[in-house]
């Protein structure tokens, strides 16, 4: 599928500076990313972006940025026959034991499936969100490639130029 409009991440103040880097996520990992592979993790509104920076505890300092995005193709997990074709479904996307199973087994499935579709040509997925209080209309897209020319264009909007300050 093609996603075209705006999406919104929130990230930790000490990426506010790179964020197109995804290298949060590059060295710890992510559900959707093993360590050493980036990603960014961006939502279709801005409540959704708080949410899932914000899983553990209260809310912590965050910087909100913004894309405009012309992606494309992204694998899209709410096709139950298309996870199943990746011996998947809905119950593994959204287990907790993530962390444990990159812990015990060097990856969680999940970011085997990363693996799997980045290898299949998928720049990213679009997939519902996990985080606590999101309803079935809290979508997130994960990328693993993005830049500034189509098909997997994601543009940061900072005409002020804020974040270079």
């Amino acid at each position: 599928m093609q996603y075209r409009g705006k999406l919104y991440r929130a990230l930790n103040p000490l990426y506010a500076r790179e964020p197109l880097s995804g290298r949060g996520a590059e060295l710890y990992g992510g559900r959707f990313n093993p360590k050493g592979m980036p990603a960014l993790y961006t939502s279709l509104t801005i409540m959704t972006a708080l949410r899932e920076a914000n899983q553990a505890g209260s809310l912590q300092p965050t910087t909100l940025v913004s894309y405009e995005a012309d992606i494309d193709p992204l694998f899209d997990t709410r096709d139950g026959k298309a996870l199943y074709d990746y011996d998947l479904d809905v119950h593994t996307l959204g287990a907790n034991s993530w962390r444990d199973d990159m812990n015990t087994f060097a990856e969680a499935r999940t970011q085997q499936l990363a693996r799997d579709l980045k290898s299949a040509g998928f720049c990213g997925l679009i997939v519902k969100s996990f985080a606590q209080g999101a309803t079935e209309d809290d979508l997130n897209i994960v990328l693993w490639t993005w830049g500034a020319c189509a098909p997997h264009r994601l543009t940061l909007i900072d005409d002020e130029r804020r974040l270079s300050r």
